[in-house]
């Protein structure tokens, strides 16, 4: 799993060249995270790793090159990645 969410912060990186790679990762993992957290609350089954994979794929491919409009409307990412990392400007 470490190495898919290497690989998507990779992505993410190629969408957004103003993140650092540990600000990539920051953003697959706490993306990944907040998925499969909210299919658990809503009782959702497990379905496993590659449903997660597709979606935060997914989540890249439509947020990655504009995170600072995802962050506006999704104000707890900011924080989240604050506490991470450096600040995002």
């Amino acid at each position: 799993m470490q190495e898919e969410i290497q690989r998507l912060a990779e992505e993410l990186q190629e969408k957004n060249p103003s993140l650092t790679i540990l600000e990539a990762r920051s953003w697959v993992e706490l993306l990944w995270e907040d998925f499969e957290t909210t299919r658990a609350k809503a009782g959702r089954k497990y379905e496993g790793a590659e449903v997660t994979q597709k979606i935060v794929r997914y989540w890249i491919q439509q947020y990655g090159a504009s995170l600072d409009d995802f962050v506006k409307r999704h104000p707890k990412y900011q924080k989240l990645i604050n506490e991470s990392n450096r600040p995002i400007h």
